[in-house]
């Protein structure tokens, strides 16, 4: 079985320079990082010309799909029934996208068969983990 999940999207800027009305995004989702998402951007649709990822949790597109959820970095809500709007805020700027809701919904199922939420815990090996940290420090 695998333990990651990519899936291309179509994003549709809302705010954001060079001026493109859809790019092609790509979610990712990897059971070793289980609390996380990823989403990239490709680098013709970005200020800085280079491909850009961002990360933030599973919990915060889930609930940002219901309701407004998010304060910091990243924050997501829903746009009536059919789209969701992510705002990824930056130094450089601020980028307002809405992608349909239905591929999110696809992407969020495929993450909850391969970790169900609230087991992702599960797929920690936290010995192993502190192990890493602690390397080189004796």
């Amino acid at each position: 079985m695998s333990t990651v999940i990519e899936q291309p999207v179509e994003a549709r800027l809302v705010a954001a320079a060079p001026r493109m009305p859809s790019i092609p995004a790509t979610l990712h989702y990897d059971r070793s990082d289980p609390f996380a998402v990823r989403m990239t951007f490709p680098a013709p649709a970005t200020l800085e010309g280079v491909e850009v990822c961002w990360t933030f949790s599973r919990e915060l597109l889930i609930t940002g799909m219901r309701e407004p959820e998010g304060h910091g970095d990243v924050r997501v809500r829903p746009y009536g029934y059919d789209r969701t709007v992510l705002e990824f805020h930056a130094p450089e700027g601020t980028a307002v996208i809405h992608i349909r809701s239905g591929e999110l919904r696809r992407f969020l199922q495929a993450t909850g068969e391969l970790v169900p939420v609230g087991l992702e815990h599960l797929q920690l090996d936290l010995d192993h983990d502190l192990a890493e940290l602690m390397r080189g420090t004796c």
